[in-house]
C-alpha cells in the first residue's frame, strides 16, 4: 500500500509530465520547435517514471540512486525550459510557471535523498 507521501509525489510528478506533453504539442504545433520539444518531452516525463521505479528499489542504496537519477533528468528540463526562454519559445509567464514547478521536484527529490541517507545513518 502505499504512504501518503508517495502518493502526493506521483501526483505531483504525472502532473508535471502531462505539462511537458503539453508543452512539445504547443511547441511543435505553434512554434514550430521539435529538437528541444523532443528534449523537454523526454526529460520532463523521465522524472515520474525514474521516481516510480524507486516503488521497487532493491535497497536503501538502489533507492538513492534512483532518486539521484530522477534528479539529473530534472535538472536537464530545467536547463531545456531555461533555453526555450532565452530563445523567445516560451514567454516570461510560460516559463516562471513551469521552472518554478520544476524547482520545487527538484527539492522535493533532494529532501527524500537526504532524509533517506539520514536514516541509513541511524
Amino acid at each position: 500500500m502505499m504512504n501518503e507521501k508517495d502518493r502526493i509525489y506521483r501526483e505531483k510528478f504525472m502532473r508535471f509530465a502531462i505539462r511537458m506533453v503539453n508543452l512539445k504539442k504547443y511547441l511543435n504545433e505553434t512554434q514550430h520547435e521539435f529538437n528541444m520539444a523532443d528534449q523537454i518531452q523526454r526529460s520532463g516525463t523521465a522524472i515520474g517514471a525514474i521516481h516510480r521505479e524507486t516503488t521497487f528499489a532493491e535497497s536503501n542504496l538502489d533507492f538513492i540512486h534512483k532518486l539521484a537519477l530522477a534528479q539529473k533528468e530534472c535538472n536537464e528540463t530545467l536547463y531545456w525550459l531555461e533555453l526555450l526562454h532565452e530563445t523567445k519559445y516560451l514567454s516570461d509567464e510560460q516559463f516562471e510557471d513551469l521552472y518554478k514547478e520544476a524547482e520545487e521536484i527538484m527539492r522535493m527529490l533532494t529532501a527524500s535523498i537526504m532524509s533517506t541517507r539520514k536514516r541509513m545513518s541511524k
